[in-house]
């Protein structure tokens, strides 16, 4: 049977490709943006999935035909980079947006309209490191509607009213540079985020971190990709490498909120760092993965056994799917 599986692929300077094949055949869906253009963020709606979001160089972007056709979402992000997407899964209208310079913004309305929330971010990174901050990561947790967002590099924020008010998060971590953010529930919210040096642990709502010292368990502790699997919620997958983007990278696991991993055996150490992860609930066993330089690799069986996708892309930093 032919494999209808719908992939998009959000590239830095080459815009955002489509799969109908499950990923074995790809061309460009850029209809609307520049075809040159960078993305890294991309969001799909959970019920229709013609609906989606593109975070851009420029700004927002929306497509209601599965990306035939693009249009800008005019918004306070018109010209600043969009890098990060995130909606409330209890309210799919609900949308938050991370941007560089390190901005956070909400909609209710499923994008139409959006405001700026006030999340208490720097303008400079902690540490004087010479670049702009940027908002890598945020999340909606539906059990309370608590935001967390990871800024790169100034630590994690809090809001449990809904963006009103923030809290700033960092005591412990193994570092402020903070690449991606997962929450699982074990009877309490722990959270797991994902640095340029370890894997760190909050069991106290992001408090305080502990840092994993994943090291002792990877070849590198290097960071980057972080999501809760659509098949079990108390297992977090990360994606590490040497680093930014580095040229080798591999694709772990944990059942057990970091006390122990599993590597999950891709067909090969990949040729950087593995940046993104693509899960669907409609299907959790089928995961794609992505390095930052290109190489994109799929399982059906939810992580035995991988297999690499034909096409290489020159920088990927976005990742998702929707059933055929």
């Amino acid at each position: 049977m032919a494999d209808r599986t719908t992939v998009y692929v959000g590239t830095v300077g080459q815009s955002i490709w489509r799969s109908r094949d499950g990923g074995l055949t790809f061309s460009r869906a850029s209809g609307g943006v520049h075809s040159e253009c960078d993305v890294r963020a991309l969001l799909v709606h959970p019920r229709d999935p013609r609906i989606l979001h593109l975070g851009t160089e420029t700004g927002l972007f929306v497509s209601h035909d599965g990306g035939d056709n693009w249009e800008r979402a005019a918004s306070p992000m018109d010209g600043m980079q969009v890098w990060s997407l995130a909606r409330d899964p209890s309210n799919p209208d609900v949308l938050l947006a991370g941007t560089c310079p390190p901005r956070l913004f909400r909609s209710e309305d499923g994008g139409r309209k959006w405001e700026p929330l006030d999340a208490r971010m720097p303008d400079q990174c902690v540490g004087g490191a010479p670049l702009t901050p940027r908002v890598t990561c945020v999340l909606c947790d539906p059990r309370d509607g608590a935001i967390f967002a990871g800024i790169e590099i100034a630590g994690v924020r809090r809001s449990r009213d809904g963006g009103k008010s923030w809290d700033v998060l960092s005591e412990g971590l193994s570092s402020q540079d903070i690449h991606g953010l997962a929450v699982v529930w074990n009877g309490k919210r722990t959270l797991i985020a994902t640095t340029n040096n370890d894997v760190n642990r909050s069991e106290d709502d992001g408090e305080t971190w502990t840092p994993l010292g994943v090291a002792q368990s990877f070849p590198w502790r290097y960071t980057r990709a972080c999501a809760v699997s659509a098949g079990d919620p108390h297992t977090v997958w990360v994606g590490a490498g040497n680093g930014p983007p580095g040229n080798q990278g591999g694709l772990y696991r944990t059942s057990d909120l970091g006390a122990t991993w599993e590597r999950l055996g891709l067909p090969q150490v990949t040729n950087s760092t593995v940046w993104s992860l693509a899960f669907n609930a409609a299907d959790p066993q089928r995961v794609y993965v992505s390095s930052v330089a290109g190489e994109v690799y799929r399982t059906l069986d939810g992580g035995d056994s991988w297999s690499k996708l034909p096409m290489e892309f020159g920088e990927v930093r976005a990742l998702a799917w929707t059933p055929g």
